[in-house]
């Protein structure tokens, strides 16, 4: 009875604290301007078919896409054996669906998902591998020091520690029932390690502590990576799903004009329109661009909470390579960071901080090109340019802000209608040298 009580209380706090924090981080999107994303919606839902339960773009570098699919897989499959822990839990039942009569089915399910277990335990090192030994560069970069390479190194961790708590539950279970009936349940893996670990031990109250110990260890190692999962990186695990389909289905390249200054650019180009026909308005004017996380939209602020920070989107960035400071992960970092701050900061948006300068610098974004490569690279479907853009935006508009390079050729563009400093009058002359 104290071990069930336990058990309901560890539940039913965890999964509150969990709905607390993920309540709090949808509040904090809310905090974005309105956009719209309910169009097309067969495109949308083919687009998060393929891109995030089909793990499509994952697969342009393949070694790491069979590696991550293992785990994505296995993530899937376990939730079947969670559910029997869970029953187990509430009811005081042990092994629910065996005992209900499942018998070689059950026998088939848990040795997948013990398969399942053994090669994501391989990939796990081989992740742990290349990100401290071989020291691929995307995880070695100076945008990840502190938190971010502690967080992926902690739920490797955390995956290791889950996976040997199973084979022990699993494992002395096998031990135990070989002991009473000479038949075991036959588990693809347990079924040797078991008698392997535990063979030896003749007593079934130590085989049931030891199953015990790697049940609790099990559940224990679950509802903390649930409440860890808000403060870490692989929240994209249940906001990639949103995020593919919400994906900005505009051809790469299209920007989206400001509504206000598309309205007074097309009120001058028509020579009919009466200027001061327009309704008086006491709504305070829009910003132009973004300054902080509130003038961002509500998808670019989800774009910043699934970030896998894969550093995919860095490694490809052009300015990147040639040393210049962008570095596309690190604006979806900033921008989460931000955003989580105000979160913490009971939602205070005068805190005297803000996106733009605190967290991201001009340089960071005059570097930009503006290629799409990040778009493009994204395995989530994430637009860091969308952000890079709006605070370029408010810096030209709201600060007369603009690189030295730059001036010129805007000045060139505003008295000739090109890029060139000479008259349009002149632009043919070239064809009259020959």
């Amino acid at each position: 009875m104290i071990a069930h009580l336990v058990f309901v209380i560890l539940a039913l706090v965890s999964i509150a604290i969990f709905s607390w924090k993920l309540s709090s981080i949808v509040k904090q999107i809310k905090l974005g301007r309105p956009t719209n994303r309910t169009d097309r919606v067969g495109e949308r839902i083919k687009t998060m078919l393929l891109v995030a339960f089909g793990q499509k773009k994952m697969f342009n570098r393949p070694i790491p896409a069979i590696l991550h699919f293992i785990f994505y897989v296995a993530f899937i499959i376990t939730q079947i054996e969670l559910i029997e822990v869970f029953i187990d839990g509430f009811t005081g039942s042990h092994r629910f669906f065996y005992e209900a009569g499942l018998g070689p089915f059950y026998t088939f399910v848990i040795s997948s998902i013990e398969v399942l277990s053994v090669l994501t335990f391989i990939a796990t090192l081989i992740f742990f591998a290349r990100r401290n030994l071989i020291k691929i560069p995307r995880f070695t970069s100076s945008d990840l020091n502190g938190w971010a390479r502690n967080d992926a190194n902690l739920i490797l961790l955390f995956e290791l520690l889950l996976i040997i708590f199973i084979f022990m539950m699993n494992g002395a279970d096998e031990a135990d029932k070989i002991w009473r009936s000479n038949v075991g349940y036959g588990f693809a893996v347990s079924q040797y390690l078991g008698p392997l670990f535990f063979g030896r031990i003749n007593n079934e109250n130590i085989l049931h502590i030891i199953s015990s110990i790697g049940w609790w260890g099990h559940l224990v190692m679950v509802f903390v990576f649930l409440n860890y999962l808000p403060y870490s990186k692989h929240l994209h695990i249940l906001f990639a799903f949103p995020n593919t389909y919400f994906s900005n289905l505009n051809a790469k390249g299209k920007f989206n004009n400001m509504e206000s200054v598309e309205a007074e650019v097309k009120l001058m180009l028509d020579p009919s329109a009466d200027p001061y026909a327009a309704a008086p308005t006491t709504e305070a004017p829009q910003r132009f661009g973004a300054k902080d996380v509130q003038d961002l939209s509500w998808k670019q602020l989800l774009d910043a909470y699934s970030c896998t920070e894969c550093g995919r989107c860095t490694s490809v960035c052009p300015a990147n390579q040639t040393g210049k400071l962008l570095s596309p992960r690190k604006i979806m970092m900033d921008t989460r960071d931000r955003l989580s701050e105000i979160g913490s900061n009971n939602f205070d948006l005068n805190d005297g901080k803000s996106l733009l300068g605190d967290y991201i610098t001009p340089e960071e974004l005059w570097a930009c090109t503006s290629c799409n490569a990040c778009v493009q690279e994204c395995p989530v479907n994430i637009d860091p340019l969308s952000i890079i853009v709006d605070l370029r935006r408010y810096l030209v508009m709201e600060e007369s802000k603009v690189p030295t390079e730059l001036t010129g050729m805007l000045t060139n563009i505003e008295n000739n209608g090109a890029p060139w400093q000479f008259s349009p009058a002149d632009r043919m002359k070239w064809t009259e040298e020959n």
